[in-house]
């Protein structure tokens, strides 16, 4: 869960035995072996001694003498480091994620405090690229706040896997909305239908204990209007993101928006159904956007205050209409329309788990100590949700609406 889930290779792919056999001795035909494996034999050749160091001279002739298969921007990133170590000494670790393209804090912190700035130009400033290569380098100044995360990014996607998170929920959610639609012979504001609520996969009070329904409400949306700016949002907000960090990363901090969401009603608007995928959508837009303030400098995206404010009223404006709808007097009573708290629950995790994913690129999320604080108020707010779903309920002896 803490690793990039599709790391592209910093030096040579792992998985490359060709370029893997050119830095190696003569080496005869043998097993596979596990990738470290390849990285101990090599970095042992330079380090006879068992010390668990190389000098930094011994490594960058590594990287000169194999310049000509190296990508230009991922050589400035090695040299960098290679500059950075004031002790003129890599350790095993380093030299392992620089391998692997798994870069640790240490290696950030190396490079951000290297010793010469990078030489290459900005990838802004790159001519001549095609259509992917200009969407990829667009995606990277959308996302991230630094030019060497901009351009480890760069070098390192692959589309493979693709973002296919993202577009396989959008799909299933449009699908189920035109099955319902056809089904209902309705499509603005499906949910004054008086057989709406009679759909398995919507969360209602009466039926908390079918735990599905915490989850699959966000195929089920009100209408055609709170469909369409949620998969607005999925599409521009969740797939650049996705491409950048992962579907795991991504689809978790999607997922633990909208359990919150159903979570949250359940305990702060008890005798309401829920209904939308805008807790996750609000999870993932509200971590994006607090990104971006908390790296205004940084982030190099076009025209970033007027986006972040239509962003914020097409927020607003959804989130208004959930209220109102709320509160509009039910065309089905005593069943109030579906909640607007969900909203709320996914803004939560958003600025919570959300930012820790989003500022830590590639970064190991378990070296995070704000991330298993995060984790662990998610996990708390999780299990108090669980038991006052038991207890509270009969405790308060609520009068809820009767089952669908």
């Amino acid at each position: 869960m803490g690793e990039h889930p599709s790391p592209g290779p910093a030096v040579a792919a792992c998985a490359d035995a060709e370029r893997i056999e050119e830095l190696e001795p003569e080496a005869e035909e043998r097993p596979p072996v596990a990738p470290e494996d390849h990285w101990k034999a090599l970095f042992d050749q330079f380090d006879p001694g068992n010390t668990g160091y190389i000098s930094t001279g011994k490594f960058r002739s590594l990287l000169e003498s194999h310049s000509s298969k190296l990508d230009p921007h991922k050589r400035d990133v090695l040299l960098a480091l290679a500059d950075s170590h004031a002790d003129g000494q890599i350790c095993y670790q380093d030299f392992v994620n620089l391998m692997s393209n798994k870069r640790s804090n240490s290696f950030r912190q190396a490079i951000l405090q290297g010793n010469r700035r990078l030489c290459s130009k900005a990838l802004l400033e790159e001519k001549g690229l095609n259509l992917s290569q200009r969407l990829i380098r667009h995606v990277a100044y959308e996302t991230l706040p630094r030019e060497i995360d901009r351009k480890w990014y760069y070098d390192s996607y692959t589309c493979c896997p693709p973002p296919w998170f993202m577009i396989t929920v959008t799909l299933l959610e449009v699908a189920f909305f035109l099955y319902n639609g056809v089904s209902l012979d309705q499509f603005v504001l499906q949910v004054t239908h008086p057989r709406y609520l009679k759909n398995s996969l919507v969360y209602h009070p009466q039926l908390r204990a079918q735990a599905w329904r915490y989850l699959t409400y966000i195929f089920m949306h009100a209408g055609i209007e709170h469909l369409g700016l949620n998969v607005v949002l999925q599409l521009l907000v969740g797939v650049p993101l996705e491409m950048v960090h992962g579907a795991t990363r991504i689809g978790l901090v999607y997922v633990a928006g909208v359990v919150a969401g159903s979570l949250a009603v359940s305990v702060a608007d008890m005798t309401a159904p829920v209904v939308g995928s805008s807790g996750g959508v609000y999870a993932l837009v509200s971590a994006h956007l607090a990104n971006i303030v908390m790296n205004w400098s940084g982030m190099k995206c076009q025209f970033k205050l007027l986006r972040m404010a239509v962003a914020l009223v097409c927020m607003s404006m959804e989130f208004g209409r959930a209220v109102w709808l709320r509160f509009h007097p039910s065309a089905y009573p005593p069943c109030p329309h579906p909640s607007f708290v969900a909203h709320l629950g996914g803004v939560a995790v958003g600025i919570t788990l959300g930012v820790v994913v989003l500022r830590n690129y590639e970064q190991r999320l378990q070296d995070q100590s704000l991330w298993w604080i995060f984790v662990a108020m998610y996990t708390i707010f999780v299990l108090f949700a669980v038991f006052w779903n038991i207890f509270a309920y009969t405790l308060l002896d609520l009068k809820l609406p009767p089952p669908p």
